[in-house]
């Protein structure tokens, strides 16, 4: 039997990552990719899910209604990009307890994805290291069910995003450049792969080069008549991005 593929936590890949690439792979990207409404349809039955537990996990932690409990998990997930840190922030919770009252439901039967996602995702040239808001048990069950963990050269959740004493999510400039350090690759190589344009906006900040996944359901999303500068290509999937991605711009 194979060994199963097991992807170590960010901090423990640093020696490995800032390791010399090959002549071949030094003019490669690095993609970055978001999870949800990215790599799968979250929006298909996922975040309903996320949206239910998540202000059920308000409620109990908080003592709080329901309908205040749902007004503040809105609010926090819209002023720092992860309810998770209005709930430390404002009320001292432990991130750990409240990723995992938040996420307990089985996410696997509510996964929607391209069905040839881990072959067009092998056949894209360069490492690929997954960055998201969201909790690490929840990304890892998830690329697992896709057949695409081993895609992965590491995985950047949440939990990971905690640094200088403070939570630091995307679109934060200070995370981005966080973690191209710490994967030890420069930002002219790194290209952040994206359904929501406030991030893509915060790579062009550092100088990452932005892929826009355009996804209907993404949250709080705003429509743009044409490209917005700070977007260098925009697809409708990963897949449509194994075909158009020689039209990126080099950096």
């Amino acid at each position: 039997m194979a060994q199963r593929r097991q992807i170590r936590r960010p901090l423990s890949r640093v020696r490995a990552t800032r390791r010399p690439l090959p002549a071949a792979g030094r003019s490669e990207p690095v993609w970055f990719f978001d999870l949800d409404n990215t790599l799968h349809d979250a929006s298909h039955a996922i975040f309903s899910h996320i949206d239910l537990s998540m202000t059920q996990a308000v409620m109990e932690t908080l003592d709080v209604s329901e309908e205040e409990a749902h007004e503040l998990r809105k609010r926090y997930w819209q002023r720092y990009g992860a309810t998770l840190i209005g709930m430390v922030k404002h009320h001292g919770v432990s991130p750990s307890e409240f990723l995992h009252r938040s996420h307990s439901f089985d996410i696997r039967p509510l996964v929607r994805a391209d069905k040839d996602l881990r072959n067009r995702l092998s056949r894209l040239p360069g490492r690929k290291i997954l960055l998201t808001n969201a909790p690490h048990n929840y990304a890892r069950t998830i690329l697992s069910h896709l057949g695409i963990l081993h895609c992965f050269d590491s995985l950047w959740a949440v939990e990971d995003m905690y640094f200088h004493g403070d939570f630091k999510v995307k679109p934060s400039p200070s995370l981005l450049r966080h973690v191209m350090a710490m994967e030890g690759v420069s930002a002219h190589r790194s290209v952040l792969v994206e359904d929501t344009s406030a991030n893509l906006r915060g790579a062009r900040k550092v100088g990452m080069r932005t892929v826009y996944v355009r996804h209907t359901g993404t949250p709080f999303a705003k429509s743009h008549r044409g490209r917005p500068l700070f977007i260098d290509l925009q697809v409708n999937s990963v897949s449509h991005l194994l075909l158009q991605r020689r039209s990126l711009r080099r950096g």
